[in-house]
C-alpha cells in the first residue's frame, strides 16, 4: 500500500508540473507514431545527380536529410547495375560517409506486371541491387508504361496483384519487402466495375508480402482522401511521398471529362509546390500516421522552378519544424 501511495503521489506531481509548463514545450515532442527521420526521393534531384552525384549527395546531407530513396531502371538498357556511375557498394559507402541510409528504392518492373508478358528476368538482378545497398523495401514506382492510356479491367489489376505477390515471395528470400507506389492511373474507375485499380491491388495483394508507398500528392490529385485509404487498409502504407500541390492548380485528374485525355496531356498540366506552401492538408494526414502504418517519409517534388537545393531545403524545414512537432 505504501509503495502504491508513493507511486500515485509521484505521478500526480509529474502531471501537475506538466500542466504548469508553457504550451509550446508540451507540444514540442514528436508524434510517437511518426518516423523520426526525414528522407528524400532522389528523383527530385535527378538532374543534379547526373551532373555531380557526389556533390549532390553531400548537399542532401547538409540540408539535414537522413534517408534517401534511390531510383533505378528509368533509362532502360542504359541502367547496367550502377547508380550515377557507381556500383551499389560504392554508393552505399558514399551514403555512409555522409551519415545517410537508404531504406528503400524504386525499381522498374514494366514487363513483369504486363499481362501476356510477365517477364521476370529483370526482377532478380534488381533485387540483388537493393540487397547490396542494404535496403528493406523494393518499390514498384509506376504502372507499366504500355498501360498508361489503356482502359484497364479488373483482371488487369488482378494480374498485377498476383505478380506482386510472387515478387513479394522472391524479395523475401533477400530480406526485402515489396511495395507499390501510385500515381493517378490507379485511381481511375475500371472499365468493367465501379472499383478503381487501387481497390483491386489492396484487395488482392497479400498484406504479409506487399505493402504500399502512398504518394500523397497523386492520391489527392486523383480526388482521393488519404484518410479514407488508411481506414480501408490500416497498416499497409509503410512509406509516404510527401509532396505538395500548387494552390492554383488543384483540379482532379480523374474528374469527369478527363476519361479520354492522354496521359501526357494530363501530366503536362500538373504543377507542384514545396511542402507547406501548397494546398494539401498535411497535418490531418500526419495525425493518422499510426493507422496508416508509415515508417518512412520521403520528400519529393517532380518539377522544381528555381534552385533545387533551396526547394528541397524549404520542404525539409517544413516537415521537420511543423509536421513532426
Amino acid at each position: 500500500m505504501q509503495s502504491s501511495r508513493r507511486s500515485f503521489i509521484q505521478q500526480a506531481g509529474v502531471m501537475a508540473a506538466a500542466m504548469m509548463l508553457p504550451r509550446g514545450i508540451l507540444t514540442a515532442a514528436p508524434h510517437p507514431a511518426l518516423p523520426k527521420k526525414i528522407g528524400i526521393q532522389l528523383y527530385t534531384l535527378r538532374d543534379e545527380l547526373d551532373k555531380d552525384a557526389r556533390g549532390t549527395i553531400a548537399r542532401v546531407a547538409q540540408t539535414g536529410y537522413q534517408e534517401v530513396e534511390t531510383f533505378y531502371g528509368y533509362k532502360g538498357p542504359q541502367d547496367s547495375g550502377e547508380f550515377w556511375g557507381m556500383k551499389p557498394n560504392a554508393l552505399k559507402a558514399l551514403l555512409q560517409q555522409h551519415q545517410l541510409s537508404t531504406p528503400s528504392g524504386h525499381y522498374q518492373l514494366n514487363d513483369y506486371l504486363t499481362r501476356g508478358n510477365g517477364n521476370a528476368d529483370a526482377l532478380q538482378p534488381q533485387i540483388d541491387l537493393a540487397a547490396a545497398l542494404g535496403q528493406q523495401y523494393f518499390i514498384v514506382p509506376v504502372l507499366p508504361l504500355s498501360l498508361w492510356d489503356k482502359h484497364l479491367s479488373t483482371d488487369d489489376y488482378k494480374y498485377m496483384a498476383d505478380q506482386l505477390n510472387k515478387a513479394g515471395e522472391q524479395c523475401k528470400k533477400s530480406q526485402l519487402h515489396i511495395g507499390y507506389h501510385n500515381h493517378y492511373w490507379e485511381f481511375k474507375k475500371l472499365a468493367d466495375s465501379h472499383q478503381t485499380g487501387y481497390d483491386v491491388l489492396l484487395q488482392h495483394t497479400d498484406p504479409k508480402l506487399v505493402s504500399f508507398e502512398l504518394d500523397l500528392f497523386w492520391a489527392v490529385k486523383s480526388g482521393v482522401n488519404p484518410l479514407s485509404l488508411f481506414q480501408k487498409a490500416p497498416g499497409r502504407f509503410v512509406a509516404w511521398h510527401v509532396k505538395d500541390m500548387d494552390k492554383n492548380n488543384t483540379a482532379s485528374l480523374t474528374a469527369a471529362g478527363n476519361e479520354n485525355k492522354s496521359s501526357m496531356e494530363l501530366l503536362s498540366g500538373v504543377t507542384f509546390a514545396e511542402v507547406g506552401t501548397g494546398s494539401i492538408h498535411f497535418r490531418d494526414i500526419f495525425a493518422k500516421a499510426r493507422q496508416a502504418g508509415v515508417k518512412h517519409l520521403f520528400v519529393e517534388q517532380d518539377k522544381i522552378n528555381g534552385d533545387p537545393f533551396e526547394s528541397t531545403k524549404k520542404s525539409f524545414e517544413y516537415v521537420k519544424n511543423t509536421l513532426l512537432k
